[in-house]
């Protein structure tokens, strides 16, 4: 989340047993907007697939490559998994179709299982708990057993996000001890963006976030802490992805 102070009520829950190697997390916002306002969430997406059941839609949103934001009015929720990419080939025919892009889908057993759940009178907790465990409970029963290539996909978007060492797809294809061609081949399969995207969204968004830290950081220091020539090249990633500048962001984290 680019804005985390706008954010509705918003709680994670880690996808826990067997499930762990399909799913990171479930995320759950809900949401009661006064009436003739909108609430708008700005973010930068996870390079990956999620699989949403609101109360009236249930969809798969594909991995981004940009910057997006959805308004929110009224009253409402959402259960999504953040999938990881073993995942992928038993929900998602082309995962490379779904770049920056979201599809409505029938999957009339789990919506009415997690509607149920979310609608039900009772705490809060409750309700939540009932929902990600029927969820839980559907996605095993599709899943199977991950493949050796599937497992090998989840360690190479895992090092992508969380080893700062990995800068180029060179380094990621070290890491893994596999070609360079190998590590598009499972990005193209299983997450549906480039290697490199992976890597450069890990850095735009722990650049992001340290700027939301603290704003007064030298833009040319964080620059080179996350491996670009620059303050240009940081500059230019952050406007084509983001949409604005680091400068720009800056500022309006303080005007806010």
């Amino acid at each position: 989340m680019l804005y985390p102070a706008s954010l509705p009520t918003f709680h994670r829950e880690p996808a826990t047993g067997d499930l762990a190697v399909f799913v990171r997390w479930f995320w759950i916002p809900e949401w009661d907007i006064e009436p003739g306002r909108t609430s708008r969430q700005h973010l930068i997406g996870f390079p990956a697939c999620n699989l949403v059941v609101e109360d009236t839609v249930t969809g798969i949103s594909g991995p981004t490559t940009r910057a997006s934001h959805r308004d929110l009015t009224g009253k409402g929720w959402a259960v999504g998994a953040l999938l990881r990419p073993a995942a992928v080939p038993a929900l998602v025919e082309d995962v490379s179709l779904l770049r920056d892009a979201y599809r409505e889908v029938e999957l009339p057993e789990l919506s009415a299982a997690v509607r149920t759940a979310m609608n039900a009178k009772g705490p809060g907790d409750d309700r939540r708990g009932a929902a990600v465990a029927v969820f839980t409970e559907w996605l095993l029963s599709r899943m199977g057993s991950p493949s050796d290539e599937a497992l090998l996909a989840n360690r190479m978007v895992e090092t992508a996000e969380t080893n700062p060492s990995v800068q180029h797809v060179a380094d990621l294809a070290a890491h893994l001890h596999l070609s360079t061609r190998s590590v598009q081949r499972l990005a193209t399969k299983y997450v549906g963006v480039s290697p490199a995207s992976l890597i450069r969204r890990r850095r735009l968004q722990e650049a992001a976030e340290k700027l939301r830290h603290d704003p007064s950081l030298d833009l040319a220091a964080l620059a080179h802490e996350f491996g670009y020539a620059d303050h240009a090249h940081l500059t230019n990633d952050f406007r084509t992805n983001l949409g604005f500048t680091p400068s720009n962001y800056r500022k309006s984290l303080s005007d806010g």
